[in-house]
């Protein structure tokens, strides 16, 4: 007796919510950031992160307090490309830009 394999059935979607890229963001920007928050006696706020899906590629943005002095270039780009690095690897998406806005400098010393 012959067996034919059948036709693999439709696949359906898959939606990630907004914010499960943020949180995604959000966390990736933490870690990379927590050893320059590590050496400092006062910390900034959370980094917030929103993210459109547009055409099948996210577009993020970020909202940073950084400290300072420091070098403020580097981190806002460690930012960055840690937060799109994160976002493709576990969502499958593409980042097509991430906005990268610094909310705060935090002075050594203050909170």
């Amino acid at each position: 007796m012959a067996t034919t394999a059948a036709a693999p059935a439709p696949r359906g979607r898959l939606r990630i919510a907004d914010r499960v890229y943020s949180g995604i963001a959000e966390q990736a920007v933490r870690e990379a950031l927590a050893d320059e928050w590590a050496r400092r006696s006062a910390t900034g706020a959370p980094p917030k992160a929103s993210v459109l899906v547009v055409g099948g590629s996210a577009r993020v943005t970020l909202h940073l307090d950084l400290p300072y002095p420091a070098d403020l270039a580097r981190l806002s780009g460690l930012a960055r490309d840690t937060a799109a690095a994160r976002v493709a690897e576990l969502t499958g998406t593409p980042v097509g830009s991430v906005a990268v806005l610094v909310e705060r400098l935090v002075p050594a010393g203050l909170a």
